[in-house]
């Protein structure tokens, strides 16, 4: 079992104890998708997979954040909000936009002159810290410069 699944379950333990019905719920979710991560690997996770998870679940919240903002849902999407906020607690620092800028840069320094490339050669270094779309943007902002 991956360390941070492992906090992740000590500090469901904690919440249970707590009576905190927010976090176990929260905390219960997520550990049950990555035991459904887990099955369709056929492997033990590692911390880059139990990331990617807890990623996906603040996506997934932030996206819902949306929706109920649209619909006039105004205390559903504080509470979405809220879940994202505690499950982002659990997530490495996320990267800069200035440390995606100097890589995207770099990459174009070396050769990459389009959007593919430089993606594939900047999103490795960034996995799991920086988010895809901002990524993209900051590719084609500097691709427009370089021409």
């Amino acid at each position: 079992m991956a360390a941070l699944q492992d906090r992740l379950a000590a500090e469901l333990t904690a919440a249970r104890k707590a009576q905190d019905k927010a976090l176990t719920l929260l905390l219960g979710t997520i550990l049950a998708d990555t035991r459904n991560r887990e099955i369709e690997l056929k492997r033990a996770l590692t911390d880059d997979d139990v990331i990617d998870v807890l990623r996906k679940g603040v996506k997934k919240r932030k996206e819902s954040v949306e929706a109920y903002t649209q619909g006039g849902r105004t205390e559903l999407a504080a509470q979405e909000a809220a879940e994202a906020a505690m499950l982002e607690r659990y997530l490495p620092a996320a990267a800069s936009e200035d440390d995606v800028r100097a890589a995207v840069r770099a990459a174009i320094a070396a050769g990459a002159k389009a959007v593919g490339p430089v993606m594939g050669a900047v999103m490795p270094q960034f996995k799991g810290r920086a988010d895809g779309g901002m990524i993209n943007r900051v590719v084609r902002e500097e691709l427009s410069r370089a021409e």
